[in-house]
């Protein structure tokens, strides 16, 4: 569980550090691109969650 909790946070600092720093100057490329962003971490998550659940089924 320890790597995807590290891929995690990587993801985290990625998404943060876009809109904090690398934002685009186009309001709807940069609202596509936090969308897109947004729904790889939600992804993940669920990814995570799954992965978790097996785990204790076991």
């Amino acid at each position: 569980m320890k790597p995807q909790l590290i891929i995690f946070a990587v993801l985290i600092a990625g998404f943060i550090s876009y809109n904090v720093f690398f934002q685009s100057p186009d309001d709807k490329t940069n609202t596509v691109i936090n969308i897109l962003f947004a729904s790889i971490l939600f992804g993940y998550i669920s990814f995570m969650a799954y992965t978790l659940l097996r785990k204790m089924k076991k």
